[in-house]
């Protein structure tokens, strides 16, 4: 695939979680008439989120068909290594969304060869557009981002992660180790939005047991693209099966991966 091609997709994407986002906000300002499932244990659902999807779906296929696709609300298509696949979340945090909240987002990510090339996260609510990926600058609203200056999870706010896929025994023993060592915590409802302030140098940091691809692939190329670090999400079938997020700069990134890890830094 050439510069070109990236860049063409990059530029459409740019556009199109734009409109998706109109279409979500939408939603969300007549959130009263949704109708709304549940499909499990605080994991939400509703047109809104459906609807949206299909937006970006259909705009995809229609413009680069020989891509794959992959959404939280209708899953993957048939998918060969050779080609680029998109993974979507048209509303990462639909609890507070439903909840009149606005730590809700659209997220889109472009990733190539087993490497995530690009992503952005639009959070209409709050008309902030975060955007970055491989020879793409990490902005926020087409502007740069600048990175937290603190070099310990002491000397700033981290984002923690949870969702009922991790057992609270299994949780709580990493949570207890990151107030122990003097760290404190920040949780929104919307892993890909919390990730996209340690971008964004509101957090320092960002740990997470166990997170879907689609809900945090869009930010995780916004925080590389920020000169920031993170674990090899895509490792293991990350993709498909999820995995742990931990991220920050050199320092606070070793201190969570010791922290997720039980061992000193």
């Amino acid at each position: 695939m050439t510069d070109f091609d990236i860049k063409g997709r990059y530029d459409f994407a740019l556009t199109l979680i734009r409109d998706a986002g109109d279409l979500a906000l939408s939603y969300f300002n007549a959130r009263d008439s949704l109708t709304i499932k549940s499909k499990g244990m605080q994991d939400m659902a509703s047109e809104a989120d459906l609807n949206t999807e299909l937006l970006i779906r259909d705009r995809l296929k229609e413009s680069f068909p020989e891509d794959a696709f992959f959404g939280e609300e209708t899953g993957i298509s048939a998918f060969s290594p050779e080609q680029g696949i998109w993974v979507v979340d048209p509303i990462d945090g639909t609890q507070p969304f439903i909840s009149g909240l606005s730590s809700w987002c659209v997220s889109i990510a472009f990733v190539k060869g087993n490497a995530l090339q690009f992503g952005m996260v639009y959070a209409p609510a709050r008309a902030e557009l975060f955007a970055g990926g491989i020879g793409f600058p990490a902005t926020l609203n087409g502007k740069p981002v600048d990175k937290h200056p603190g070099q310990s999870i002491r000397e700033g706010i981290c984002g923690v992660g949870y969702s009922p896929k991790v057992k609270p025994e299994q949780f709580l023993p990493m949570f207890s180790r990151l107030l122990t060592r003097g760290g404190m915590f920040y949780r929104e409802g919307s892993g890909a939005l919390t990730l996209c302030s340690v971008a964004a140098g509101r957090l320092v940091g960002y740990v997470e047991p166990l997170i879907n691809s689609y809900d945090c692939l869009g930010a995780i190329a916004v925080i590389r693209a920020a000169g920031l670090k993170t674990n090899d999400f895509l490792a293991n079938d990350g993709l498909n099966k999820g995995n742990p997020v931990i991220a920050g700069n050199e320092a606070v990134y070793a201190e969570l991966e010791a922290i997720f890890e039980d061992r000193e830094a």
